[in-house]
């Protein structure tokens, strides 16, 4: 037995280490997206004229905890990585113990999707509003009407013309 690693075992780790990298930048990726969700939201309720304006909610602070872990996971293995590759070049073996770092961001992400599920159950409208263009039973057949004109009134902010 050699006094240090093979290369396939530092290539291993390189795809590891790499693989984490993704991981990462994964998770900061989609926390930028939930933070920016709530304006998304905020932007959809200005569309529809649905007034008064509600603060972004938890989406910010769900986003900010997905960026931040993924800085977590960045720096964690970063660090697990120059470890492993210092155990690999003085001969110890590797350990074939379980990666405290993946579950660690398993038991993280599992929390945080219950709470967005949570918070995602607590604000969503049990009654769909109706659109302000959209008449009901116009022409008598049970269905609601589309309103072509009140939309392209709404849309560029002009008075609609009387019927």
């Amino acid at each position: 037995m050699s006094s240090t690693g093979s290369l396939a075992d530092y290539l291993a780790a390189e795809r590891t280490f790499l693989a984490w990298i993704r991981t990462g930048l994964a998770l900061m990726g989609l926390g930028f997206v939930v933070a920016r969700f709530g304006l998304f939201l905020q932007t959809l309720a200005l569309a529809q004229a649905r007034m008064p304006l509600q603060e972004t909610g938890w989406s910010f602070w769900f986003g900010t905890a997905l960026i931040v872990l993924g800085v977590a996971v960045q720096v964690l293995c970063t660090l697990a990585h120059v470890r492993l590759v210092r155990r690999l070049a003085s001969g110890a073996p590797a350990s074939g113990e379980a990666s405290t770092l993946a579950i660690g961001v398993a038991a993280v992400l599992a929390i945080i999707g219950l709470a967005l599920a949570v918070y995602l159950i607590s604000v969503r409208d049990p009654a769909p509003r109706r659109a302000a263009n959209i008449r009901e039973d116009a022409d008598g057949n049970g269905r609601p009407s589309y309103n072509a004109s009140a939309n392209c009134a709404a849309r560029h902010g002009l008075p609609l013309a009387a019927e």
